[in-house]
């Protein structure tokens, strides 16, 4: 029974992409659902780049809802890096994302540029990114022709008969508060809630909107030491809304000698996450499974992994952008 209820639930959802698309305007939130959130704070934040004098790369992907045809996939990289201009510490980073869902398509890619300013024992940062944003509609919707209760596909104007794409400008920006021990956040993405228009090649005839919503971020963390061991807690949290729906999540992680660390997270009525990862000099390897709550527990759950890399940066005055070589660290 549960298993014929999350069918049907899955069913639905389908139903309604494509009821949306046939509206001719489609709106969503394009922005990836992470559970190690706390690994990639760029990602939300533009304020949140150049924290550290490495140049910073990461890239990663999540599965969502393994065994589910179609379910959400993600693929995203980003880096950064500090750079001083004026006697004044900035950064700069970049941002791209690849996500598929069902017949959607979207690839995000922007540039970050943050402002810093030593104040209260801790860093304010205050970043903006600009870039783009590109929708893609693709493969064919068959809906029967001999139904009285609607006409078919090949009869209605409203759904496309091929593959529909189109780019918009896109734009978010964010500041952060880094202290020793614990650091907050404020971010919005898609501040310019793009519509993105989407048409075959250079056709006028046919055209299909997609609007992409504003959401609003808010995350802090901290990192705690246990007096007299090698251990640390490391509690973070994310909260994110489009002032129509919301979400909570919170991670309590646990880090030996900077090393091996392992966290339990609990994301508010939808899954609870396990993770793991390790920390060896410039590395950092990080796997998360997300066993679901809600109907869709039918799935096999979802996986997240994640690799960081950080070249060492010179931010003295001599040499201050040279770094040392990959092959002898």
């Amino acid at each position: 029974m549960t298993t014929l209820k999350a069918s049907n639930r899955i069913l639905a959802l389908s139903l309604a992409v494509v009821l949306w698309l046939a509206a001719g305007k489609a709106s969503a939130q394009t922005d990836a659902q992470l559970s190690q959130y706390w690994a990639v704070p760029a990602y939300y934040n533009p304020g949140a780049i150049g924290q550290t004098d490495f140049i910073h790369i990461t890239a990663g992907g999540r599965l969502q809802w393994v065994g589910i045809k179609h379910a959400p996939y993600t693929f995203m990289a980003l880096a950064d890096m500090p750079f001083k201009f004026f006697e004044r510490r900035w950064g700069v980073g970049v941002r791209l994302q690849q996500e598929s869902m069902g017949l959607y398509k979207s690839v995000q890619a922007g540039a970050q540029l943050a402002w810093k300013k030593k104040m209260l024992g801790g860093t304010l940062s205050v970043g903006l990114q600009p870039g783009m944003i590109n929708q893609t509609f693709g493969g064919q919707i068959i809906i029967p022709e001999d139904n009285e209760y609607h006409q078919g596909s090949s009869s209605d104007d409203a759904i496309p008969d091929g593959t529909v794409s189109g780019t918009s400008f896109d734009a978010s920006g964010g500041v952060m508060f880094t202290h020793r021990h614990w650091w907050v956040g404020a971010s919005v993405t898609h501040i310019t809630a793009p519509t993105v228009v989407m048409k075959q090649g250079e056709s006028e005839d046919k055209q299909y909107e997609f609007n992409t919503d504003r959401t609003y971020y808010f995350t802090a963390g901290g990192n705690i030491p246990i007096k007299n061991t090698l251990f640390e807690v490391m509690p973070s949290m994310l909260f994110k809304t489009d002032l129509t729906f919301w979400q909570a999540e919170a991670t309590a992680r646990l880090r030996y000698n900077k090393f091996l660390s392992a966290a339990v997270g609990y994301r508010y009525q939808d899954a609870i996450s396990v993770q793991i990862g390790a920390e060896l000099k410039n590395f950092f390897i990080g796997y998360n499974y997300d066993w679901p709550l809600s109907d869709i527990r039918v799935s096999g759950g979802s996986h997240e992994l994640f690799v960081s890399y950080n070249v060492k940066l010179d931010m003295g005055e001599k040499n201050r952008n040279s770094h040392k070589s990959i092959r002898i660290m």
